[in-house]
Formats: structure tokens, sequence, C-alpha cells
């Protein structure tokens, strides 16, 4: 048995306890800068204090200590403490370098408290905890610039693969993708993770927790429950998806639940100890925090519980005895559906109709959006997109091949300004063009879930499963054509073959669902 399945197994048991904050219990040493930097680090150029995945290196007795009262207190799970730990928020320090030894000595504190405490009858299990990162891929640091980006996506997903191969060569069982505010740097874990697990043949679980900035329900780039949920759910291995930090458990309890109704995997729920105060500091008691989170219990909401800011092992002991003997949330069996998603969800059913496609964002069917583009004209490009969503359009389709074209930059470009306004990024993206490079630039800017237009055999199947997993990667769904190595099919037989050929190979070796897989309306249009 795998130790997905495993977890899958106890999830549908009882209720997972998970640990509290890290943060709030390393604060409580006031460790000041000298303390951070211990022997090891005395001379380093930089200050380090406030970088507490270093304390794994310089004060680890704490980290440890940290983990065994939260064990004590009744956790069945534990973090590491690599809320921060890869190279794009190390850099702030100058210790980029030491990202693999944090993560791999963090894991191993939490691996030796786990075992130190699991027996037979009840295992604990270490979660390596990757955080959302501190730049975010869906917003820019200019707002004169609204397409600036402060990181790219490939230098975010190879910060996360090194993280964890880093957490998973340290002894962890579990992948968390945390604290998610931003789903694109999400997503960018999510392909790290799906590139180690292919290279390495790795079966570890993942996890992904989002958070919702406020009683709006969304996350900080403006996504749907519903929304976030169809962006990750491609994540391989998902044992879990839930919401943690930002609000308390009062606040989150309706999307929470909304959640629970959609996804057809475990729920994990870890809120903050009630909102901030004006001080930043937490002031609701264990007992309050417990009582939101039994009745939440009893509604059949979550799998797996624990806190978030402001918690402490006692606010942990408190909500393990609140759930203790109250059955779990039984998973749901939800509908099939192809299900995509801008800053809102698109569901497209067997009772659906025509579904609406924008297409005037193509340069190649649309020569007054060729013509900006080639001027540079981008404010006046994206007014064409807005028009087509305000006149009903449920998609978009972007195309940019056009031979005077750097047709990279300008899918990038023209992606990037677009996910920046909410009225265009909120529904799903079709993201088109006749070269790979151009659409793999595309599919690096959208937070949601888009579409690939198009995949094919035409260049044989190699390179129809290099581009199909790289599309999965993205979480994507994809649009076949029936062309194969001699060209499009001229018969009803011959794109029958074509497509059950291309479908095998998405469905049975490649993971997708059958309901990402689209294939073109004049695949069985006869001339």
């Amino acid at each position: 048995m795998t130790t997905a399945d495993r977890l899958r197994a106890l999830l549908a048991e009882r209720i997972l306890v998970l640990d509290g904050a890290m943060g709030t219990m390393l604060q409580q040493h006031r460790f000041e800068e000298a303390d951070f930097r211990g022997e090891r680090f005395a001379e380093w150029p930089s200050p380090v204090q406030g970088n507490n995945d270093l304390l794994c290196l310089t004060q680890p007795a704490a980290v440890l200590d940290v983990h065994r009262q939260y064990l004590a207190a009744g956790a069945d799970v534990l973090a590491t403490n690599t809320f921060n730990a890869q190279a794009v928020s190390m850099e702030d320090y100058g210790m980029a370098g030491l990202v693999r030894e944090i993560n791999v000595e963090a894991a191993r504190l939490a691996r030796q408290a786990a075992d130190e405490a699991s027996t037979p009858d009840r295992p604990r299990f270490v979660a390596g905890s990757i955080g959302p990162m501190n730049r975010t891929l869906s917003l820019s640091p200019d707002v004169n610039d609204p397409g600036l980006r402060g990181v790219t996506f490939d230098a975010v997903r190879d910060a996360y693969d090194e993280q964890v191969r880093a957490l998973v060569e340290g002894g962890v069982d579990i992948l968390l993708v945390e604290t998610v505010f931003d789903t694109l740097n999400a997503k960018a874990a999510i392909a790290a993770i799906r590139r180690f697990k292919r290279e390495t043949g790795s079966d570890i679980p993942v996890m992904i927790s989002g958070t919702i900035v406020d009683l709006s329900g969304r996350t900080l780039v403006g996504q749907t429950v519903e929304a976030f949920w169809i962006s990750v759910m491609h994540a391989p291995d998902l044992v879990a998806v839930g919401f943690n930090c930002a609000l308390g458990g009062a606040q989150l309890r309706p999307y929470i639940e909304e959640l629970a109704r959609l996804a057809p995997v475990g729920i994990s729920f870890y809120p903050n100890a009630g909102l901030p105060n004006a001080l930043g500091g937490y002031d609701e008691t264990p007992d309050e925090t417990a009582a939101v989170i039994r009745q939440l219990a009893h509604d059949g909401a979550f799998n797996l519980v624990g806190g978030c800011c402001g918690t402490t092992p006692d606010h942990i002991a408190t909500i393990a005895a609140a759930v203790a003997g109250v059955p779990p949330r039984t998973v749901p069996t939800v509908a099939s559906a192809t299900r995509l998603a801008g800053l809102e969800a698109l569901s497209i059913t067997d009772e659906s109709l025509f579904v609406n496609v924008g297409e005037r964002t193509n340069v190649t069917g649309s020569r007054a959006f060729a013509r900006l583009v080639l001027a540079g004209d981008y404010e006046a490009a994206l007014a064409v997109a807005r028009q087509q969503v305000e006149n009903g359009a449920q998609m978009v389709d972007v195309n940019m091949d056009e031979g005077m074209l750097d047709s990279e930059a300008a899918m990038e470009r023209f992606l990037l300004l677009a996910m920046s306004e909410p009225d265009l990024a909120r529904v799903p993206v079709v993201v088109d063009s006749s070269k790979w490079s151009v659409i793999e630039a595309g599919l690096k800017c959208i937070p949601g879930k888009p579409v690939v237009n198009s995949v094919s055999l035409k260049e044989g199947e190699d390179a129809f499963r290099e581009q199909a997993t790289l599309a999965r990667d993205y979480g994507a769904a994809v649009i076949v054509m029936a062309f194969d190595e001699d060209g499009q099919a001229d018969t009803l037989d011959r794109r029958i073959a074509i497509c059950a050929r291309a479908y095998a190979i998405l469905t049975n070796e490649l993971g997708f669902p059958p309901e990402d897989v689209i294939f073109d309306p004049n695949v069985f249009a006869i001339a």
C-alpha cells in the first residue's frame, strides 16, 4: 500500500489532526539576530533575523521541541519548518545556496519527532511545507505596468523543484503546497512536483491548501473557491485540498463547506486563531477556535484539521479533543464534466448548450486585432477581448501566429496583461498556436485552467506525448486534431482511428481525465 492509499484510508476512517503554527511558537523564544546566526553564520554579510527556516540549522533543538509539543497535543501530521525555504525567498538573505541543506535538516527534525511518537496503531506523518513564495506570478510589482512580473514561471518552478527534492531526501511523507494566494505560483509548484515524480518514480502524496483573503470568498488574485479547485485538481496523487490562513474558522466556514461539496478528495482545514488584533496578534482562545471546528466536524465538512497563525499546542489539544470520535467527511461522488477556470469556473456537461468562444483575439482570424498587436497597442487589443467577454463569450481564444511577430513574446505580454484585468481574466483561455513554444509561453501566464488548441499526432507519438505531458503539467485540457504522421485524415474511419489512438495515449498513459480531452468539432465532419 502506498502512503497515498494509506492516508486516504485513514482520512476515511477518522479525522486526522494537523499541527499548529510553527512561527507563533518560535516567536516565543524571542530570538535575537545572534540567535538566528549561531556560530556558523556569525559573519554572514546581511541580516538574517526573521528567517525562521534558518533556525533548522542554528536552533534545531527549538524546532524539534515545537514538533514534540504538537505531537503531545495530539497531532497526527507535522509540517516541516520550511515555509520560505526555496531559492527565490532565500535570496533575500543571500542564502539561496542553503536551500537543500535547510530542507533536508527540517525534514529530518520533523521525521525524528514523528518517529518517536509513532505506534503501529497510530502512525505520525511528516508534511513538507511548501509556502507561497515572496514573489507572485500573477501580480505586477509596478502599478504603472500591469504586465510586469518580478519573477518568471521557470524560476518559480525550478525553485520549488529544488525544495521538493530536498524535502523528499530528508524523509517527508507528504508534499504540502500551502497558503496559496496566487494559484499560478501553486501551479508552478505542481509542475515541479509532477516533473520530480516523473523523473524519480516517486509516489509521494500531495496536499494543496489555498487562502481566502477576505469575506468576498476569493483568493488574492480573485479566484472563486470553485475556480481555485479546478485550477489545482491536476496535482498528482492528491489526497487533500483545503484552506488555511488569513481568516479564522468562523469566517472560513462557508468556503470550506463549498469546497467540501466540490472536491472528490479529502478536505483539510486549518484556520488562524481568529482575526488579528491591532498589534497583529491573535486573541481567539483554544476553546473559541475548537467550538467552530467542532460544529463543522459534526456537519461533515473536513477530513483533516489543524491550526495556522496564532495557534499553539493548547489550540491543537483542544481541537483534537473536539473532533475525537466524530466521523470524517464522506468524500462525494462528483458528476462528470469538463471543468475549466479563469477567475471563475466554467463547467461543460451533457446538458450544456453551445459554449461561446471569443475568436477575435486571433491574429490569423482578425486583421484588426493583428494590426493592434503588430503596432504594440496592447491596450486596444485588450479592449477587443474585453468586448468579447462583455458580449457573452464564455472563453477567449488567443492566437499570435503572425510571421512579423515574436509570437512567444506577444502571447506572454498579452496574457499577462489580460490576467491583470478581472473582467477579462474571469473566463477561461484557449491558448491557440501551431507552434508548441508559443502555447507553452501562454500556459505559463494563466492561473486558471486553460485549454490547449491543439495537440495532434502529426509529428509522431513521441512529440505528442511530450507536448501532452507538459499540457498536463500546466493543468490544461487539450483539443485533439485529426492529424497523424501522414497528414490530415480524409475519411471518417481514419479520423476515428487517429482520435482513438490519441485518446488512448492521453487517458491510459498520461493520466488525462476523459473530460479534459476535447475533439475538434471538424474531426468528424467530412467535406
